[in-house]
């Protein structure tokens, strides 16, 4: 499915890519801790029982700075560093533990970063030994982490096997040695193929691979490449992200020359490409930027409209509530977000008063709920039913881009709901974007988000 140029220009615009709603720039810069603490408690006590919690570490270390990466990181040699983090992340698992009562039943967990793998296998065993000791680990669980090829080892997968992960997720990026040259992340494709096979021998239940279109010296012959080498390993999942171009939060991005950036059009010829390949080769469109094996769960989920979308992307587990522990990490408990202090001096003197580690958030409103529902309705299903309730609002800020956006063949639509297009999908931040009433209602917009291609 061909897309104009006249189409990109229109819809080329800064979008969030909607792990919220609201997004992080609509937060509070401050936060009222003891609410903060008050909802927790509550919304942890309507979840634990039923569908358990989930939980996200965040683990900020790297050997070496990834220019085009957009994560809060810390780049070090020194793996001494390592003890320090672990004690403070597991202060703040005991200053949480202290809210909730009775013990966590944890039913999905995510380690990311930064690269968790730079920390030993002895201290990951550590961290969650700790964290496990008083907790439920139900027989139905996620347990996820991100590997990278150049540094993960039999042991590590050994041993978070052994602590009950089952899915392993690993950067792959770009196969080709030009664009892995000028994005600092040389890894021949030989350490890919080590590393999966080395997680099935184990008996990993899914393997993901995530790839990145848009990157500087990218083509289509280089994706072509690429993707190829994702296809002859045959992972469980495929993330194929857009690269985000934010040089003005994350400067490493300015060490390369933006001229080297394909363009909007080169990047939609990338991203459909992409599309094709995965689609001939048997992996079903889950929606924003994954694939994933027929049998895979999260396809089942798709269809069962049980799929979800949080800050870890999308997932199969509707728990409820995550808990983010870490620098920088963020939190959602259905009734507000909090995200924990950006620098590791900030997070580390935070937590070791005892206190949590939030700085900025928000608590939501009805209003707020229903546009979050509605965002996630198009993100996960590609359809959105609409509640009366909700009309008068919808009315003023949603049917006005809908109009728009079904002229353009992105929807078809009427007062009762819509349903997303094939050509909608290609755009389907932009389609999110109709129930985002802080970004529509806002009066002046600061350089805030990446560009929707």
């Amino acid at each position: 499915m061909q897309v104009s140029s006249e189409l990109l220009n229109k819809y080329n615009v800064p979008i969030p890519r909607y792990t919220s709603y609201p997004t992080v720039p609509y937060w509070d810069e401050t936060i009222d801790t003891n609410k903060w603490q008050t909802l927790f408690t509550k919304r942890f006590n309507e979840c634990n029982e039923n569908a358990g919690i989930s939980l996200y570490l965040h683990l900020p270390f790297c050997e070496k700075l990834c220019t085009f990466c957009g994560c809060n990181k810390k780049i070090t040699t020194n793996h001494s560093v390592e003890e320090e983090y672990l004690k403070v992340i597991l202060k703040e698992w005991d200053n949480y533990r202290t809210l909730m009562g009775t013990n966590p039943v944890i039913s999905e967990l995510h380690i990311g970063g930064g690269t968790p793998t730079f920390f030993s296998p002895e201290n990951l065993k550590k961290i969650f030994t700790t964290v496990f000791k008083d907790a439920i680990i139900p027989k139905k669980h996620e347990f996820s982490f991100e590997g990278h090829p150049n540094n993960t080892t039999q042991e590590h997968l050994q041993t978070l096997f052994d602590l009950g992960f089952n899915r392993v997720s690993y950067g792959m990026q770009d196969s080709n040695p030009e664009v892995q040259e000028v994005i600092n992340r040389q890894q021949p494709h030989e350490n890919v193929v080590r590393v999966v096979q080395w997680a099935r021998a184990i008996g990993y239940e899914s393997v993901n691979l995530d790839l990145v279109y848009g990157l500087p010296l990218q083509n289509i012959e280089r994706i072509q490449k690429t993707i190829n080498d994702a296809l002859s390993i045959k992972p469980d999942r495929i993330a194929f992200y857009s690269y985000a171009h934010v040089p003005w939060t994350s400067k490493a991005q300015r060490l390369f020359d933006e001229t080297d950036l394909p363009t909007p059009e080169a990047k939609m010829q990338l991203y459909q490409l992409g599309t094709k390949m995965f689609t001939e080769a048997g992996y079903v469109d889950i929606g924003m930027d994954h694939f994933a094996l027929p049998s895979d769960l999260m396809v089942r989920a798709r269809e069962k409209g049980t799929l979800h979308r949080n800050f870890m992307g999308y997932t199969v587990q509707q728990t409820g509530m995550l808990l983010g522990l870490g620098v920088s990490s963020i939190s959602d408990i259905y009734y507000g977000f909090a995200q924990n202090k950006k620098t590791i001096h900030e997070y580390y003197e935070e937590v070791e008063k005892g206190a949590l580690a939030i700085t900025k958030g928000y608590f939501l409103n009805d209003e707020d709920q229903s546009m979050r529902q509605y965002i996630l309705d198009v993100a996960c299903l590609g359809k959105a039913n609409f509640i009366e309730k909700d009309l008068p609002l919808l009315k003023k800020y949603s049917f006005p881009v809908l109009s728009e956006l079904a002229k353009d063949a992105f929807v078809q639509w009427d007062e009762k709901g819509l349903i997303v297009t094939p050509l909608g999908k290609h755009f389907i931040r932009n389609v999110c974007k109709a129930f985002d009433i802080k970004l529509l209602s806002a009066t002046h917009q600061k350089q805030t988000f990446s560009k929707a291609v």
